[in-house]
């Protein structure tokens, strides 16, 4: 019999069954059984302190999670085993009055071994350790001490069995919903310190704790996205609104009117040869070499690798570094953000800072748009939208009349008899700087804040 028994021991590792036996009517031989059950129970009582001994060094032994805890508290490690053992072991003699204090206590080890992070395995590794030992104790004391009622406790092995597993699912249920606890508070604490790092509303001394929360350096150098999509994700959902280029890692944040991406810079080891172009080749290209900033490629690199859904602005922020600087760089990103055509496009704020500063003032960039194109408005519409065309497509040249010409498909003679026209009625004279730059301004005045 004791072969049998032992090899119960070695089954311990198995699934716990789905639901617990249901109830059925004792036979004289099961009531015989709970008194020998009963009798041997008592006499674990009286030997806890040496079971508890004796099952935190198994512990120790066996389940690694557990020995690095024991290294680090073993008189609170014993305690809590002795207390379980206590209430588990008297609820085999008086089920009625231990029951609730023994699922208290299962459920308390379940919740503080899931907020110190020990692996759930363990735990339930421990408890099934727990039982075998208590089974087996019991089997040998019977043994020793009645050797003729040893195969009564076969008629209570199962109840014995379902009281473990029941044990089981109170501590593995517990645990779960402590670790949900624990994420949805740990969530959202990053979610209001990620807010207030880009309102700039951090604190200084919060700063360290941030860094080590986010795993973001507190004095790297960062840039912010701010992404604006027709159709943005549900309230929620953490699903980002764009892909980023490989080896590009954001903290994204959502807005009430945009998302924002956090980016520490260096992205990636390459990146800026990895990234595919999705602007026009014709376009500028990012400065190279000694002449461009490290943060300037890094940016263009990454403006020219995202990948926008159709229609999104995208507006990226200039390099800030350290965190405190994240709400200067949100407010960057917004700025870029309203400078973005409303057809939707990607916005460098370091390559549109002309715009930038249209947009950071719209009454002011309103009212320099009237002052220098206001008189075109008394002219037929169709014929102002052909001076402001030219003068657009001019400007976009560089100055030249001829390239401006092959744009629009008309003679260089017709563009600037075009310009002439404009400069009478505005009183203009766009060989004169400060006047090429104030118009250049109303048109880009009159193009973002339009409507």
């Amino acid at each position: 019999m004791p072969q049998v028994v032992r090899s119960r021991v070695r089954a311990l590792h198995g699934p716990p069954p789905v639901a617990p036996m249901p109830r059925r009517f004792r036979s004289l031989a099961d009531r015989e059984a709970v008194a020998v059950l009963h009798r041997a129970a008592r006499s674990l009582v009286e030997a806890l302190p040496e079971l508890t001994d004796r099952l935190v060094e198994a512990l120790r032994e066996q389940e690694p999670a557990y020995r690095s805890a024991i290294e680090a508290d073993a008189a609170e490690i014993w305690q809590e085993v002795h207390h379980s053992l206590r209430h588990n072991v008297g609820s085999l003699i008086q089920p009625r009055e231990f029951r609730d204090a023994a699922h208290r206590t299962s459920r308390r080890i379940g919740e503080v071994r899931a907020e110190q992070g020990l692996p759930l395995d363990a735990v339930l590794h421990a408890f099934r350790m727990g039982g075998a030992m208590v089974w087996q104790d019991l089997v040998d004391d019977t043994a020793r001490r009645h050797p003729e009622d040893i195969r009564l406790l076969v008629h209570v092995a199962a109840d014995v069995w379902n009281f473990v597993d029941e044990h089981c699912g109170v501590v593995a249920d517990a645990y779960r919903q402590t670790e949900r606890r624990l994420a949805w508070r740990r969530e959202n604490r990053q979610r209001l310190m990620t807010a207030a790092l880009l309102d700039g509303t951090a604190q200084i001394a919060e700063l360290p704790d941030a860094a080590a929360m986010l795993g973001l350096p507190e004095h790297g150098r960062y840039a912010v996205l701010a992404v604006s999509t027709a159709r943005r994700a549900p309230h929620g959902t953490a699903q980002p609104p764009m892909t980023l280029p490989a080896g590009a890692d954001a903290l994204w944040h959502p807005g009430p009117d945009a998302e924002f991406a956090i980016l520490p810079l260096t992205w990636g080891e390459g990146a800026a040869e990895r990234a595919t172009p999705l602007t026009d080749p014709a376009g500028p290209a990012a400065p190279e070499g000694d002449d461009a900033p490290a943060g300037d490629v890094e940016l263009a690199a990454l403006a020219a690798g995202l990948c926008a859904p159709p229609g999104a602005r995208v507006g990226i922020s200039s390099v800030v570094v350290g965190l405190a600087a994240l709400g200067d760089a949100r407010r960057l990103a917004e700025t870029a953000l309203r400078a973005c055509p409303a057809g939707g496009g990607v916005v460098l704020l370091d390559e549109q800072l002309p715009a930038a500063l249209v947009v950071s003032s719209p009454g002011l960039g309103s009212a320099l748009a009237t002052r220098v194109l206001g008189p075109l408005d008394r002219l037929d519409p169709a014929d102002r939208d052909v001076i402001i065309e030219t003068l657009t497509a001019w400007l976009d040249s560089d100055g030249s009349a001829q390239r401006a010409g092959a744009r629009l498909y008309c003679h260089r003679n017709t563009v600037l008899n075009r310009l002439r026209r404009f400069e009478q009625l505005t009183g203009r004279c766009l060989t004169r700087p400060s006047d090429a730059v104030e118009v250049s301004l109303a048109l880009t005045a009159r193009r973002l804040l339009a409507g």
